[in-house]
């Protein structure tokens, strides 16, 4: 296991975890999916290590394509979802897969849905590497999950706090004093 950062409070998941629940992940999704024209949409940027890894682990043709949706100013949501980059693709006759970092508020995933309703998707399911059932304001339906987390902030493998700790394979609970004093979290 790497060595622990010294903003991070505990390893929620390390490594092998994350490496084997992924794997997991994409034979059920490999299953469900065989025979079926599958586009990933992968929402940037906290998704972006999960989406390598899953799309390794499906064992089938796929495509892919990416959204952004903007709903957080720090460590705090602002309760409002907008998207700031749209599929590049053609989401019409294709069984879509959102993949998505954190579902936390429910929000996001809510106006992913939104946006893409209408543009003649075949189905749409999604697929969280994480669930944060605690901070839920809207039902969120997630077909595929990778873990359940506590309320808290986590980083690593992809996500961030102010663009940090993307780099750490684990997943960890970054210390409150990090995001509660700014500016004093160790380099």
């Amino acid at each position: 296991m790497s060595t622990l950062h010294p903003d991070i409070e505990k390893v929620l998941f390390s490594e092998t975890e994350i490496r084997r629940r992924v794997i997991a992940l994409g034979r059920a999704i490999t299953r469900d999916f065989r025979g079926k024209d599958l586009l990933l949409v992968a929402v940037l940027r906290g998704s972006f290590i999960f989406l390598a890894d899953l799309v390794r682990a499906i064992q089938l043709p796929c495509a892919l394509d990416f959204m952004a949706v903007s709903s957080y100013a720090g460590s705090e949501s602002t309760g409002i979802a907008r998207v700031t980059l749209d599929l590049k693709k053609s989401p019409v006759g294709k069984h879509v897969l959102l993949v998505e970092d954190v579902v936390d508020t429910g929000l996001t995933l809510a106006r992913l849905r939104g946006a893409l309703k209408g543009r003649g998707v075949r189905s749409m399911k999604a697929c969280a590497f994480l669930d944060k059932p605690s901070g839920r304001r809207r039902v969120a339906r997630i077909d595929y999950r990778g873990f359940t987390v506590p309320d808290g902030f986590v980083v690593g493998y992809g996500l961030d706090y102010n663009e940090r700790y993307r780099n750490l394979p684990y997943l960890g609970l970054l210390k409150r004093r990090v995001f509660e004093h700014p500016g004093k979290a160790d380099l």
